[in-house]
């Protein structure tokens, strides 16, 4: 083993779009923003403090396009990689640098699309509708259903 270590795992809200850009011979990144926080009380107000990271986070080919298509701003997701520094020549002639975040896995945890979709259901179910469904009474078994021969 090598003694060194560059791993990095974020689970956080992508703070803008999916940018994507294609390369010559089929190849593609997309980069995004991705929001971490801390919150934390503050022992002599008592106040509650919000501190919020940004990370930008780099994905190449197939994960970049399939980001590109279910990821949008707002949106959670869990994201495992290694950290890499960057520097480049800016406009102005100065030399600029950047830590990116390589991801190498990824998982979305919630979409926009599914969050909506929760509220819409939430919101067309009235509350004596919700009360049936949770309070309702229980139907028998069918006694011909077969038991499952599973051992737990």
């Amino acid at each position: 083993m090598s003694g060194t270590l560059n791993k990095v795992m974020l689970i956080g809200h992508l703070g803008d779009e999916v940018k994507i850009h294609y390369f010559e011979g089929g190849n593609c990144i997309a980069r995004f923003p991705l929001a971490t926080n801390e919150t934390y009380t503050n022992r002599q107000t008592g106040e509650k403090v919000t501190n919020t990271d940004w990370h930008n986070v780099v994905v190449r080919n197939k994960a970049a396009e399939i980001c590109e298509k279910y990821l949008s701003k707002g949106d959670k997701v869990y994201v495992e990689g290694r950290l890499k520094n960057r520097q480049w020549q800016g406009e102005d002639g100065n030399t600029r640098y950047t830590t990116e975040v390589h991801v190498q896995d990824f998982t979305f945890l919630t979409t926009k699309k599914e969050s909506m979709a929760n509220v819409q259901q939430m919101q067309e179910t009235s509350p004596s509708q919700e009360a049936s469904k949770v309070s309702g009474p229980v139907a028998p078994m069918d006694e011909t259903e077969e038991e499952d021969d599973l051992p737990f």
